[in-house]
């Protein structure tokens, strides 16, 4: 997606060999016409959507975005800890984060997430594919058909997308980042 490409190089650095940072478009500060554009351009990959799955918090707004192209299906967010006011009618899941270097249990509701439901995972990056694999597991445990991921930015480099294909998903993504050379960004 050519808007999203100009606006990583513009705006887009990276910062310990294998970080990106977009804080000031995509994950701290929002540019809402490039996310609605992102929303257009990921959901027109994808058919026969019901409901939209994330992971919180960057994907929300993303998520948001695409479920607009299906007319406003319903969207929903695994959480990242337990709440005092969630019951205990939970799928759970264990996620590693690669920006984090830390793990967490991931849950979701079972309200949330019905049998043969088409399910689009949407999230903001793609580095290993562990937060997509997490989601994946969620919706094995529910029964309900991946349709897909969608991704926003994809880190090639880091073999989320081949551990994604490998699973037989259909992965698709708003801009491809090959590698990272000399700290500047190289794109497919």
């Amino acid at each position: 997606m050519k808007e999203l490409k100009e606006r990583i190089l513009k705006d887009g650095y990276v910062i310990n060999h294998d970080i990106l940072k977009v804080d000031s478009f995509i994950n701290h500060q929002i540019d809402t016409r490039l996310l609605d554009e992102i929303g257009r351009f990921l959901a027109s990959k994808f058919t026969n959507v019901d409901k939209i799955l994330t992971i919180e918090a960057s994907g929300i707004a993303f998520a948001c975005s695409v479920a607009k192209y299906f007319d406003y299906c319903p969207v929903v967010f695994a959480k990242k800890s337990k709440s005092k006011t969630q019951n205990t009618d939970l799928y759970e899941t264990e996620v590693k984060s690669f920006t984090h270097n830390n793990s967490n249990k991931v849950v979701c509701s079972k309200k949330f997430l019905n049998e043969n439901e088409n399910i689009l995972i949407v999230d903001d990056f793609l580095a290993e594919g562990n937060a997509c694999v997490g989601l994946i597991d969620l919706c094995n445990q529910a029964h309900c058909n991946v349709r897909g991921v969608a991704i926003v930015i994809e880190k090639e480099f880091q073999g989320g997308h081949k551990r994604l294909e490998d699973m037989k998903i259909h992965v698709e993504s708003a801009a491809i980042i090959k590698e990272f050379k000399d700290g500047k960004v190289v794109l497919k």
